[in-house]
């Protein structure tokens, strides 16, 4: 049964440079990359090496735990350097792709005639399983482990990310194949939230319950969702897939194809003219970014992904593989002198004293990446909770995860949570604080002893 889901803590980032809603090919890059630590916690184990001619989902790499999870390549081409760091660690797959692509066959699937284990073993065989991560840990999902629901939020609320509703246009045949495949990997039921508002090509899709979710910025956070509708406690899981992954798992269902397209936001207050670009993973920042040129282009801060969870690629980078939008900001390479102690207009803040933006609901803010503070320890301020919408403490549970103590972390919630899901009170911080890495070394730590 549907129910409409409305959140009321949280904080809408209104920035300038949103992305228009027109579409364009972006310029075909040359190179693409392929970062094993966009797969948080896998080991890789190399399979092409340097110089092997690879087509469009051919594995790259398999991970060290489990042979059967591979990840594949999102173009054909040749593989032209394996980048490594310290003690040989892998950093990257570059591939120098084929004017001409050519893609494995993987067959043509009726997904109503396959069993549970026929779609795994597929979706395992043909590189798509990357795209299914888990609650607990937010890592990718392990196949052993029968998860008792699946979620797939298609509410967008982050700053400047792409929206959902507009890249799915026309993908409802891909949509609705994958969902009917997800449908047979759980006992439990496929939750899909959408906006209330909105007119999403996912609210018309069988073997699912739509919820529709309504509120400011973390409400489209899959985490926000999965705590409304079915929590999750000690010793269960729950898998999760982004709306665009659905499309790449849908297609390869119905061609046979792995099809690592992708319809991205190109937005920020840098760019000139912020708009959608069709692209595939991996490819290079540069052949979208340039394409409808920044501003002031040595003073830039190139992000792969939204302001808040993104990482920062710089222009010779590339676009990560979970991620749908790129996002460039000026610089906050400046020092404002008394910063502190002056009335502040052209800033967001939650709070009253001293800014100002509480007065301006509707307006839209160029914002650069000044921390506007230094790192201090943790200050009590009580301004986390009006910005975080799920049942539990969040100063309480960072400072358990700092000092490493597992049983307050368990009680606190930590089963619940993604490091996304702190990038508001990371942002709202005074005490300048790095939210979303305490979370992430948390749930690694957790995992490591628990899990």
């Amino acid at each position: 049964m549907s129910k409409d889901i409305r959140i009321r803590k949280g904080l809408d980032i209104k920035l300038v440079g949103e992305a228009e809603k027109v579409t364009v090919d972006a310029i075909r890059s040359n190179v693409y990359a392929i970062r094993p630590d966009d797969f948080h916690g896998i080991v890789p184990k190399v399979v092409a090496k340097q110089g092997t001619e690879v087509k469009a989902g051919e594995p790259l790499f398999y991970s060290k735990s489990n042979e059967k999870m591979l990840f594949p390549s999102p173009v054909s081409g040749e593989v032209i350097e394996i980048v490594r760091g310290a003690k040989r660690k892998i950093l990257a797959f570059k591939i120098l792709g084929d004017k001409e692509q050519k893609y494995a066959d993987f067959g043509v699937k009726d997904v109503n005639s396959m069993s549970g284990d026929d779609i795994k073993s597929h979706l395992l065989a043909s590189g798509c399983w990357p795209f299914i991560k888990q609650r607990p840990y937010d890592v990718i999902a392990n196949p052993d482990v029968a998860p008792k629901a699946i979620f797939i939020s298609g509410y967008t609320t982050a700053p400047l990310a792409a929206d959902s509703d507009y890249v799915l246009e026309g993908k409802e045949k891909e949509l609705q194949t994958a969902v009917t495949a997800l449908s047979k990997l759980t006992e439990g039921k496929v939750h899909i939230s959408v906006g209330k508002k909105g007119n999403s090509p996912l609210s018309g899709l069988e073997n699912s319950t739509i919820h529709n979710v309504s509120g400011p910025h973390p409400a489209g956070n899959v985490s926000v969702q999965i705590a409304k509708i079915d929590p999750i406690n000690k010793g269960e899981a729950v898998w999760v897939v982004n709306p665009q992954d659905l499309v790449v798992i849908g297609e390869l269902l119905l061609t046979g194809k792995f099809n690592a397209e992708r319809t991205i936001a190109l937005a920020g207050s840098s760019v000139k003219t912020p708009k959608y670009f069709k692209t595939k993973i991996g490819a290079e920042v540069s052949s979208v970014v340039y394409a409808s040129g920044v501003h002031d282009e040595g003073n830039i801060r190139v992000i792969s992904g939204d302001v808040l969870t993104g990482e920062n690629v710089k222009p010779d980078g590339y676009l990560g593989y979970y991620h749908n939008s790129i996002t460039v900001i000026p610089e906050g390479d400046d020092y404002e002198l008394f910063g502190w102690n002056k009335p502040i207009f052209n800033k967001i803040s939650p709070s009253r004293a001293l800014t100002f933006s509480w007065l301006f609901p509707n307006k839209k803010y160029e914002l650069t990446t000044n921390t506007n503070g230094e790192h201090r320890a943790f200050v009590v301020t009580g301004n986390y909770e009006n910005v975080f919408p799920l049942d539990i403490y969040p100063l309480q549970l960072l400072k358990a995860c700092v000092v490493n103590d597992l049983d307050a972390m368990e009680q606190l919630g930590m089963y619940e949570v993604a490091p996304e899901d702190f990038a508001l009170t990371e942002f709202i911080c005074v005490s300048k604080q790095p939210h979303q890495q305490i979370i992430r070394e948390g749930l690694d730590l957790m995992l490591k002893e628990i899990g």
